[in-house]
């Protein structure tokens, strides 16, 4: 390979209090030279990275469920990339595409046990493994199936169902034999929702008459909640007997200094109802099987994917990162980092 002077990293120059700001990350650029694979490592190329809302997480200096990230380290995120080469000993070769959490960076050295080559059957695209066959496929799966055990026939009410968990949770739910709800925050994506995903009803939150719209339904066996809030509180008064609530994320409250508690807890006395949080990499041992009914539902086409796709390179992913939380993207959010080679590049 022709091999650059330089590289650009994204690191965490501050830790806000609230909503991510211009001086939350900065740009670096280091000397290529660097980046020397040893023994059973890599040179990776990245070509895509996965922007997700737990990333607002990681950059909290709280004890959490991974390690918060550091003041001047590169911000951690998923991605897809390229091997360039390889040191010594390494098991992957020049060329294979690959997975791996190296973070915000065009390039980096990796470890062979901290990525996974990507295996791509028929009907699959290499960026599914950022979405449906990636994190956000996978925490979908197990919520659903895990925490929520959905059974055909009861009532699935998901929020934040546009983004790239909640929309696979909804078709996740149909395909069980669920009516599904979905919540969202625009006559757009709830129009998406209803039309391509297939969802029974779209509710869109902003809407002044939501709650009241939404209390015609009647109540709901299993809630998967992507946003927490005032949203999740409202949940709790809708629950069946021995509803389950899964709670797989809390977009609302994530730029919040103290999320605001709940009221409506009582309710999962008197209904005997549960909630329960859930980390995807808990279900490890599990992915094969998940990936494998979720690559043959993405191949016959009854799973549907949509990605919102950020271009301009590194330095636009922590300016496209807030999108997260202000409702700016429908779909999966990707940055494209670098072109593919020819040998490898598929059609989006």
């Amino acid at each position: 390979m022709s091999r650059p002077s330089h590289y650009k990293h994204i690191v965490l120059n501050s830790r806000p209090d609230g909503d991510i700001e211009p001086d939350t990350f900065r740009t670096e650029v280091v000397s290529f030279d660097k980046l020397k694979p040893g023994n059973g490592q890599v040179l990776v190329q990245c070509t895509w990275l996965s922007l997700d809302p737990a990333m607002r997480g990681y950059i909290r200096d709280v004890r959490s469920y991974l390690p918060p990230v550091q003041i001047g380290e590169t911000m951690r995120a998923m991605g897809l990339g390229i091997i360039l080469e390889t040191g010594a000993g390494s098991k992957f070769k020049i060329g294979d595409y690959v997975s791996g959490a190296w973070g915000m960076t065009e390039y980096a050295v990796m470890s062979d046990k901290a990525i996974e080559k990507l295996v791509i059957p028929p009907g699959v695209q290499p960026l599914d493994f950022l979405n449906t066959l990636g994190s956000s496929g996978l925490t979908a799966y197990f919520g659903l199936r895990e925490i929520g055990k959905l059974k055909p026939g009861e009532v699935l009410v998901v929020s934040g169902a546009a983004g790239s968990v909640g929309s696979i949770a909804c078709q996740l739910g149909k395909a069980a034999g669920a009516k599904v709800y979905a919540i969202a925050g625009s006559p757009e994506k709830c129009q998406w929702l209803e039309k391509d995903i297939g969802v029974d009803k779209a509710f869109n939150y902003k809407s002044p008459t939501f709650f009241n719209d939404f209390k015609k339904i009647g109540y709901l066996d299993v809630y998967f909640d992507n946003v927490g809030g005032d949203i999740l509180d409202f949940m709790l008064m809708r629950l069946n007997q021995k509803a389950r609530i899964v709670l797989c994320g809390a977009i609302s409250a994530y730029n919040a200094a103290k999320p605001k508690g709940l009221q409506n807890y009582l309710t999962l006395i008197s209904q005997r109802a549960t909630i329960q949080g859930f980390i995807v990499f808990d279900y490890a041992k599990q992915y094969p099987t998940a990936i494998e009914e979720l690559g043959k539902g993405l191949a016959s086409g009854k799973i549907k994917r949509k990605f919102h796709i950020v271009e301009g390179g590194i330095e636009q992913a922590p300016k496209a990162l807030p999108m997260l939380f202000s409702g700016g993207n429908t779909g999966k959010l990707v940055v494209r980092v670098s072109d593919e080679p020819s040998a490898v590049k598929t059609k989006l």
